[in-house]
């Protein structure tokens, strides 16, 4: 492994990009330290300490985009409205002809979407930061015996508006910071971003468990890091796992010779959907748990509460229909089929046309199956890992045994594609051997 590390190192082109990506993270999490103004942080730790963080509604949120609204930093939205404003267009783009069309017009039609998600997402900022001043922040200052804001202050319309518009800022700052880290660092700069901020959790939410139940927490820990080995294990074996079907590309004639056509496969992923099921119905259980929130609607937090029984049904019944619904957007059987059949391909015992459509759909049914299972049994888990060991924070085992870790993955997964991508070409050009490329331009003259 030390090795490979320091062969990826001596590539000039990939030590720059990596420094890159580190330095931006850096500045990224700097942003986490730049409190709000007006905001005492002494009083938002004891608030913290003492809630739990006053944003338990949307601490799954939190974990999924790698924010920390509870903070009451400048970067405290993430990149949460961005990724709302992408899920949308990628919801768009299959259902608008006209966006579909510029969709299919390349690197052009693909930077002509990516600039309508970017100014999609300022009024998305204004709307989450609007909610978050106005009912979080004023939620934990009237009334409060520690006010976070002196109440004085908070009262005033131009410092409402003055927040609303910092958080704004600060959320097109990390996306500025995730488009440059894609265009001049190495991987998808959204999703390092993403990781970044799950990572940063892990260490407070693992103290917070120590303080709260000592050295006797010593063994459980290292039960769950045994666990926690084990989901990365199961998580990585279904990220990559395939369902290959066989394709046989028709014989060619060319003058009085025949040539056997090739044989190729289909790869269709079992989790095809990656985590967006989940962001889905994580996003749809946050309206009724706030609802719970107000007095008259107490009652709803037994239905709906985070281990209820009917939370747990319908949470895994929405995973199930929005991994469905998102592969049924992505995945066109009808079209693949006649583009097989326009290209002389077919797969062998199957008629081209509309039997090989309805044969693609019904195995990718079967595998969207499988992979909605392991999605449901990958964001039910923290519950399990909770029950199981008591006393560990709920977040700790979101962020390291559920849905967070999954993201991680996926994404260190991707990092590593990229890598190897990147050595494969240095190899090509004579990164062999052990030589460098200056050597092989020698030998070239």
């Amino acid at each position: 492994m030390l090795k490979k590390v320091v062969e990826v190192l001596r590539v000039p082109e990939l030590r720059t990009k990596i420094l890159i990506t580190l330095s931006l993270l850096v500045v990224y999490r700097l942003g986490f330290h730049i409190p709000l103004p007006g905001v005492d942080l002494e009083n938002l730790k004891k608030l913290q300490e003492s809630q739990g963080g006053f944003m338990a509604a949307f601490g799954i949120l939190n974990a999924l985009s790698g924010s920390s609204i509870s903070s009451c930093m400048i970067f405290s939205l993430g990149v949460m409205p961005y990724i709302s404003a992408s899920i949308i267009f990628s919801l768009l783009t299959k259902m608008v002809p006209s966006l579909e069309a510029l969709s299919k017009e390349g690197a052009a039609g693909q930077k002509k979407i990516n600039q309508y998600t970017r100014y999609a997402t300022v009024p998305l900022c204004l709307v989450q930061a609007f909610f978050v001043v106005n009912g979080l922040l004023r939620g934990s200052i009237v009334g409060a015996q520690d006010p976070i804001i002196d109440p004085e202050l908070f009262s005033s319309f131009f410092y409402r508006i003055g927040i609303i518009c910092m958080l704004t800022t600060g959320t097109l700052i990390i996306m500025w910071i995730g488009e440059k880290i894609t265009e001049n660092g190495i991987g998808n700069g959204i999703s390092l971003i993403i990781m970044a901020g799950i990572l940063a959790q892990v260490p407070g939410m693992i103290l917070l468990s120590i303080n709260a139940q000592g050295e006797s927490q010593v063994q459980v820990f290292a039960t769950l890091i045994v666990i926690f080995v084990m989901v990365v294990g199961v998580i990585v074996y279904f990220t990559k796992a395939q369902r290959r079907i066989p394709i046989q590309q028709a014989k060619l004639t060319r003058g009085r010779r025949q040539m056997a056509g090739g044989r190729h496969y289909i790869p269709l992923k079992v989790n095809s959907a990656g985590v967006m099921p989940i962001i889905f119905a994580s996003a749809l259980f946050i309206v009724p748990q706030l609802i719970a929130q107000i007095s008259w609607f107490s009652w709803a937090d037994e239905y709906f509460g985070y281990n209820s029984f009917f939370y747990t049904l319908i949470y895994t019944a929405l995973i199930f229909f929005f991994a469905f619904f998102w592969t049924a957007l992505m995945f066109q059987p009808t079209e693949m089929a006649n583009n097989l059949k326009e290209h002389g391909s077919f797969i062998p015992g199957i008629r081209p046309g509309k039997r090989t459509a309805e044969h693609l759909e019904t195995v990718m049914v079967r595998v969207t199956l499988a992979g909605a299972a392991f999605l449901a049994a990958v964001a039910l888990f923290p519950q399990v890992a909770a029950s199981m060991f008591s006393g560990l924070q709920v977040g700790l085992v979101s962020v390291i045994g559920g849905t967070s870790i999954l993201i991680v993955v996926g994404v260190c997964l991707d990092l590593v594609d990229k890598i190897n991508a990147h050595l494969v070409m240095r190899n090509y050009e004579g990164f062999t051997a052990g030589k460098s490329s200056s050597t092989w331009a020698r030998g070239r003259k």
